[in-house]
């Protein structure tokens, strides 16, 4: 395995764990997104995200998706306060925490903001990894299923099943990428056997896309386990996982976001993943923000917002 494993000095996935409070971008980032743009200065924020005063939006909590091996999997269903004239383009939401730690509500306030800007967002569970259990690939067979289960429910909550976009955080957006490239994986529910599990954009934010270049013992360490087998064991497994080994001119387009000050995954690993999706001819896009892992100024928070909007409608088409 010695020289397989050349991952930037700062990047270690046994660092991701402990470092992955996206809940503090999500939640009180853009909660207080509204009020950041009252203040004098601040730039005109695109038409398409306006927020007007006083709307409620509703949301659906705990809703059942899936069982999987026992586990009951649940999303969070966030919907715009008024019925529009046609079906809306719907967002998957996958949150952060290494697979191993974190929930659906770190992506509330992200929920909030994607249903003021006209999107529906479903902000999903997945199996995390715990010692032994729930080894990859649990965590994309369940985001793959809450794709599908969205599509089969499409009427109900009034979304294109052709409009999903997927936004993913860290581990979230390891996740997120693939459900922009790969097809369905796990097909044994004859109930969503005719749904597909592909996402139509996909926006990725400090996300991990290339495991076999990690270097730090503990983050060896931590993939042997969650992948079932080291690199030199198990290669395929390791670049299944790996995004960047899933790039073909069919995958669909994306938005890339990393901090250039991210000291949890490299930004050469963003970089390594907006190359090979160029040289592919996929349609993307790459914002590097002055920040870290989790953006924690209310600028970077700010952008990270304004720029996931404008990019599902572009890629989603109109909102109404």
């Amino acid at each position: 395995m010695a020289g397989a494993h050349q991952m930037p000095k700062g990047t270690s996935m046994n660092k991701i764990l402990p470092s992955l409070l996206f809940a503090s971008l999500i939640v009180t980032g853009v909660r207080a997104l509204a009020a950041q743009e009252r203040t004098a200065g601040t730039p005109q924020k695109p038409a398409s995200t306006s927020q007007p005063e006083g709307r409620m939006e509703n949301v659906e909590q705990d809703v059942l998706y899936a069982s999987a091996k026992g586990t009951e999997l649940h999303l969070d269903v966030y919907q715009p306060a008024n019925r529009s004239a046609a079906p809306r383009p719907a967002v998957i939401l996958i949150h952060g925490g290494g697979w191993t730690d974190f929930d659906k509500s770190t992506m509330h306030g992200m929920g909030m903001f994607l249903a003021r800007s006209g999107f529906v967002a479903f902000s999903v569970d997945y199996r995390l990894f715990r010692g032994t259990e729930n080894p990859w690939p649990a965590q994309l067979d369940d985001v793959q299923l809450a794709v599908r289960w969205v599509r089969a429910n499409a009427e109900k909550y009034y979304v294109s099943p052709d409009r999903i976009g997927a936004f993913g955080h860290s581990a979230g957006a390891q996740l997120a990428a693939l459900l922009g490239m790969e097809d369905t994986r796990d097909n044994a529910d004859p109930a969503l056997a005719k749904y597909s599990s592909r996402v139509q954009a996909v926006v990725a934010v400090s996300g991990p896309t290339d495991f076999t270049t990690e270097s730090n013992p503990d983050g060896i360490a931590f993939l042997d386990s969650f992948l079932g087998g080291s690199y030199a064991q198990r290669p395929g497994i390791w670049k299944e996982a790996s995004p960047v080994f899933h790039v073909s001119k069919e995958n669909a387009p994306f938005l890339i976001v990393h901090g250039t000050q991210d000291d949890s995954v490299a930004i050469s690993q963003a970089q390594e993943l907006y190359e090979k999706l160029r040289a592919a001819g996929v349609s993307v896009s790459f914002i590097k923000v002055d920040d870290g892992h989790t953006f924690r100024t209310p600028e970077a928070r700010r952008r990270l917002a304004i720029e996931t909007a404008a990019f599902f409608e572009r890629n989603l088409g109109t909102k109404e």
